[in-house]
């Protein structure tokens, strides 16, 4: 069993978390090949497409090879979906709201449960319901004022902004000066372009870059 808290701190040490889905697998495979030699170590697939639960599948038996990464399903909105992926080997599952059943299943299977929260409210609900860790979501809207509002009140609570983050110095100093654990990057880290044109090398060294440029924010 995978614990909670070695996905937190993998989360942390990288962070960086790309949110990505596909209806192709062999696009989902390439792009988390990418992702992982770029030196990203959490990986989000999202449950997106009719199709999605089958693609993670194949995903999640391709990331098989690398031993130290943890790949979870995002969108999910009910206890019945995060059971689905989870028995396909979901390492933890993320969810745009804050859903009690969620909490309930994934507190009784000890998964990790990132509950998307937007009000004091919804955070001190989640965490009330065993959390311990929550998505500002969506960021753009929510922006670093809000996490550094919430730090003042629940210091403790690892946060990951999702939603409008972009993989430059000035995007991400904004959100690591105020105290996120990580930082959720879904299109403007994997891009149309970098699918349409299949040019996973450009995303692996946007991912590096990206890295680098955290590491020195925290710095």
């Amino acid at each position: 069993m995978i614990s909670q808290e070695s996905i937190i701190a993998a989360m942390k040490k990288g962070g960086l978390v790309p949110v990505f889905n596909h209806t192709d697998s062999t696009i989902a495979k390439n792009v988390l090949d990418a992702c992982y030699q770029g030196g990203v170590r959490v990986f989000e697939f999202t449950n997106r497409g009719a199709n999605a639960l089958e693609v993670f599948e194949a995903l999640a038996k391709h990331a098989e090879k690398y031993d130290d990464l943890y790949l979870g399903i995002g969108t999910i909105f009910s206890a019945d979906d995060a059971k689905k992926f989870f028995d396909k080997r979901a390492s933890f599952i993320v969810s745009p709201a804050m859903i009690p059943e969620m909490a309930e299943y994934c507190n009784s299977a000890n998964v990790l449960w990132v509950p998307g929260c937007g009000t004091v409210t919804e955070i001190h609900q989640a965490v009330n319901l065993g959390a311990k860790m929550v998505k500002a979501f969506p960021g753009n809207v929510l922006s670093p004022g809000f996490v550094k509002s919430v730090k003042a009140v629940f210091p403790n609570i690892p946060i990951m902004p999702t939603g409008g983050v972009a993989p430059t110095e000035e995007n991400l100093s904004a959100w690591f000066d105020v105290g996120v654990t990580c930082v959720g990057m879904g299109s403007k880290l994997v891009s149309k372009d970098i699918i349409a044109n299949q040019d996973y090398a450009v995303l692996k060294t946007r991912v590096e870059e990206a890295l680098k440029t955290i590491t020195k924010i925290r710095n």
